[in-house]
């Protein structure tokens, strides 16, 4: 059966699917998994190193690492879920609107979104959450701003693509209303796309939640973030790596994970791939 798949189409998302569904799962049952109450202090083991009662040891208030590791992917999953809808949402209307309607409207959307998209993602979030203010729900807004303008470069020339197809051109001739063309023939040819483009932006918003949290603009202490766990831990990295070692590690699992899916999915609706 082995010797009969077709490694080359679905070998990546056949390895990674199964890690980002882990992920997924633990940040869900997060309560029902994690060994100990994440904010739970306990001076007599402040700094431990892992044993068998801590598996990733302790931090320097006594809380148990591997819990809040756990309780931290639910921040980045939900803030990589918030954001990456918001950027593709507002991407694809933008996208599609700026290809089908044309003229100045595409010109003046495409020239908008090429002023955002060249602002580098980081310093762009640190402006938006020192005007918003330092939230989880501000970092999720930020972060799918971010991501708007390039979805909708890719959802623009995607239906620019879609548009010079005879089977549109016979949907014009046959008088169809401009928001059937658009929901019937446009829309379903720039969902693979835009579900491809969505796998890699999640681990990038994933990188960007730890990035801000690390920084002190997303998650607030003692809530769990895996950016500001890293951030605690550089104070005590002679004495007790561990502490920024587990969540650094599950930060670049999942982020290399879903960079690997992106991947495997465009290898998957590839068309020249097929058997």
């Amino acid at each position: 059966m082995l010797a009969n798949f077709n490694w080359r189409r679905y070998g990546l998302v056949a390895i990674t699917l199964p890690i980002v569904a882990l992920v997924f799962i633990a940040s869900a049952t997060a309560p029902a998994i994690a060994p100990y109450d994440p904010y739970e202090l306990d001076v007599l083991v402040m700094l431990e190193a892992p044993t068998s009662a801590h598996l990733l040891g302790t931090d320097e208030l006594g809380r148990d690492v591997l819990s809040r590791v756990i309780h931290a992917s639910r921040i980045s999953i939900i803030v990589g879920l918030v954001a990456v809808l918001i950027g593709a949402i507002g991407g694809t209307v933008i996208g599609i609107l700026a290809s089908y309607i044309g003229g100045v409207v595409d010109a003046l959307l495409m020239r908008f979104m090429d002023i955002v998209f060249c602002f580098p993602a980081i310093l762009l979030a640190v402006i938006l959450m020192a005007n918003l203010g330092t939230s989880v729900l501000n970092a999720m807004l930020a972060i799918g701003i971010i991501f708007i303008p390039g979805f909708a470069r890719l959802t623009r020339a995607v239906a620019q693509t879609v548009q010079r197809q005879s089977f549109l051109e016979a949907a014009i001739c046959l008088g169809l209303p401009g928001y059937r063309i658009v929901v019937r023939e446009i829309l379903p040819n720039v969902i693979g796309p835009v579900v491809v483009e969505a796998a890699v932006a999640f681990s990038y918003a994933v990188l960007l939640e730890s990035a801000l949290s690390f920084l002190g603009l997303g998650a607030q202490p003692p809530e769990p973030s895996w950016g500001n766990m890293i951030n605690t831990g550089r104070g005590f990295i002679d004495q007790a790596p561990w502490i920024s070692l587990a969540p650094g590690a599950a930060l670049f699992v999942t982020v290399f994970s879903f960079n690997l899916l992106g991947d495997g999915l465009r290898d998957v609706l590839d068309p020249k791939l097929d058997d």
